[in-house]
């Protein structure tokens, strides 16, 4: 899969998600000396941030959240970590390890950890039902194949405004149905082949392939329909993944359904507790060691026998 393709960067371990178990997973694959990839929001933790008091942190009590936040940060920073700001979309198994999409961006890596927090991505109707007949979460990676065509852009931040720009290079026409508040579009000039339609979309419609997007009130008829939220739901991200009603499910420690992939945090269930996060963060590093590790030591094995034959 990576030939041809802007391979930015490879890491051992891929973090997705920036919360305090994201933030404890690469701490800790740091530690044990992986080189370690943190994806993340500009702002890391809005939960955390929010929080006014927190009393049960073992050792950390009577601070706010946004106090033990900027720990949590300044911890990373002094590991010598950053934020990539970038925004996964899809991660894909390939021959050792997988590769992170992030638009027209691509990073390998030899595992992955899940941290995406609590999902407040709720699909419409039928969304789920058209993804890849006509439903696309990526204007980069899908767009080409709306050239001269028309499209809708239910956008929920602001990259849902600059896909729009995007497309309206591509496609003969796009209808943007904006859920952003006016203040966060500052500085976004759109194309003049933009349509905004003002409406809250309640559900894709069409046949065996999406023709369109029923608003309250009106219904709007196109070629494809991109959305474009802050996350994806996880078993969108990672195709095959196993999640149930309340959360990714894993084992005790923090693998997945897909051997290499873990997952920690808010992510995998309730509790949803600080003290919980930043645990199974740990564990999920640990154990994505201990799976490179073995693997490193497996193909060590196999060349002593390919060299003995």
């Amino acid at each position: 899969m990576g030939d041809g393709l802007n391979i930015k960067e490879q890491f051992d371990i891929a973090v997705i998600g920036c919360g305090p178990a994201g933030l404890s997973a690469a701490i800790n694959g740091t530690i044990r000396k992986k080189k370690v990839g943190i994806f993340g929001t500009d702002f890391c933790s809005p939960k955390l941030h929010h929080a006014p008091h927190i009393d049960n942190y073992l050792g950390l009590h009577n601070m706010t959240g946004e106090e033990l936040r900027k720990r949590f940060l300044d911890h990373v920073k002094a590991m010598g970590l950053g934020i990539i700001e970038n925004k996964i979309t899809g991660v894909y198994p390939e021959e050792g390890g997988f590769m992170l999409q992030s638009r027209d961006t691509f990073y390998k890596a030899s595992a992955v950890i899940l941290a995406t927090g609590v999902s407040a991505v709720k699909p419409i109707n039928q969304e789920l039902d058209y993804l890849g007949r006509g439903v696309s979460y990526c204007a980069t990676c899908d767009g080409p194949l709306y050239k001269g065509k028309k499209v809708i852009v239910l956008a929920y931040n602001r990259e849902g405004l600059e896909e729009a720009n995007f497309l309206a290079e591509i496609a003969s026409e796009v209808l943007l149905v904006s859920q952003i508040k006016e203040k966060e579009a500052q500085g976004i000039t759109l194309d003049e082949k933009i349509k905004v339609i003002q409406g809250k979309p309640v559900g894709i419609t069409g046949d065996m392939w999406a023709t369109g997007v029923a608003l309250e009130g009106q219904n709007l008829t196109a070629d494809g329909v991109f959305i474009i939220r802050d996350s994806v739901l996880p078993d969108q991200l990672v195709p095959g993944l196993n999640v149930s009603n309340t959360g990714i499910v894993v084992d005790r420690s923090g693998a997945t359904n897909i051997p290499g992939v873990f997952a920690a945090g808010d992510c995998t269930g309730a509790p949803y507790q600080l003290s919980k996060a930043t645990g199974e963060g740990q564990v999920a590093a640990l154990s994505a060691v201990k799976y490179l590790d073995e693997l490193k030591n497996k193909a060590g094995d196999t060349k002593k026998e390919l060299a003995a034959i």
